[in-house]
């Protein structure tokens, strides 16, 4: 079953024995502290890590204007992008010299290929990531919310367990990468 927003805070509210809500403004102090940590937190939480459910690759859109310095072209990030993971072009997706300032993506390439962590809908967020955001929402409500910083800082280890638990599962849907370009790969050749 995926959970929304208000079904994860929900579930963290009721971790620390608190009432549960059924919107962010239903007026309750509840609503109140997750309508405010909510969107923060699960950005920085998918932020933490390349998840592989939210890891995408988009050709970028170059800019008209040039940028002022160090870099021949401008691109635009896209508008559900939290982080980068590389770039590239000509159809792959690393390799590039690149900054980013602000919503922009410089580089020196004529297209780009970019590969991001963004944003996608709780309803697509796996389990263990559900079980990792939870936590870590308890951990984070409970102090606003019961104003007790043991159990806060005990809700905090959990938090750390289940993450660790989430990366574990995550990391293992995928090949892992092959050393490449290394010196003592390529002595062993």
């Amino acid at each position: 079953m995926a959970l929304n927003a208000i079904a994860l805070c929900s579930r963290a509210l009721l971790r620390i024995g608190a009432a549960t809500i059924a919107s962010f403004d239903d007026g309750s102090a509840e609503s109140e502290v997750a309508a405010n940590l909510y969107p923060p937190l699960r950005d920085a939480a998918l932020s933490s890590h390349p998840w592989s459910f939210a890891t995408g690759q988009v050709s970028l859109a170059r800019l008209a204007g040039e940028p002022l310095a160090d870099f021949a072209y401008a691109y635009q990030l896209p508008a559900d992008f939290l982080r980068v993971l590389s770039a590239g072009s000509s159809g792959c997706g690393s390799g590039l010299v690149f900054r980013i300032n602000g919503s922009q993506l410089r580089c020196d390439a004529d297209e780009v290929v970019l590969t991001y962590i963004y944003r996608p809908d709780e309803s697509a967020f796996p389990p263990y990531f559900d079980q990792m955001l939870i936590a870590r929402l308890t951990a984070e409500f409970c102090i606003p919310i019961t104003e007790s910083t043991a159990r806060a800082q005990f809700l905090f280890r959990l938090a750390e367990d289940e993450f660790r638990r989430a990366k574990l599962i995550d990391g293992q849907q995928h090949t892992p990468p092959a050393i490449t370009d290394f010196p003592l790969v390529e002595v062993r050749s």
